[in-house]
């Protein structure tokens, strides 16, 4: 089960650090750094945490598999959420009420909190080796 997860974060980390490069680069082209928190978030949350969860579990085997794959489905909701709500409280490009803008970001944030509390939890549940 680890191993499989620890995939599927690996490749979702990659398409998040595609993006958050490509936003870099497409700021600096443009001389417009106002994305700068949410390239900031898109490359620490979607590249560099969840590539590095997927690293763990590829490293470490977990005793309560269910865990793993709800650790990963939240991480990744939690990633795209708050990423995504963060851009869209920048931004609003749909206009969108704020409350309800906000509301997403809000979610996003806290599901990805989430995460990291259940990370925390699960690296004290390693089979012995």
């Amino acid at each position: 089960m680890e191993k499989v997860w620890s995939l599927r974060l690996i490749q979702f980390s990659a398409i998040f650090g595609f993006l958050g490069t490509y936003l870099g680069s497409h700021m600096a082209g443009q001389m417009d750094y106002a994305l700068r928190p949410i390239h900031a978030h898109i490359l620490l949350v979607g590249w560099l945490s969840v590539f590095a969860w997927g690293i763990f579990y590829r490293v470490y085997t977990i005793k309560y598999k269910k865990l793993v794959a709800f650790h990963s489905i939240l991480a990744m909701v939690g990633a795209v959420g708050l990423t995504a709500g963060m851009w869209m409280y920048n931004l609003n490009p749909f206009n969108l009420s704020d409350t309800l803008v906000l509301v997403l970001f809000i979610v996003g944030g806290t599901l990805l909190l989430l995460a990291f509390l259940l990370f925390a939890v699960i690296t004290f549940l390693t089979e012995k080796e």
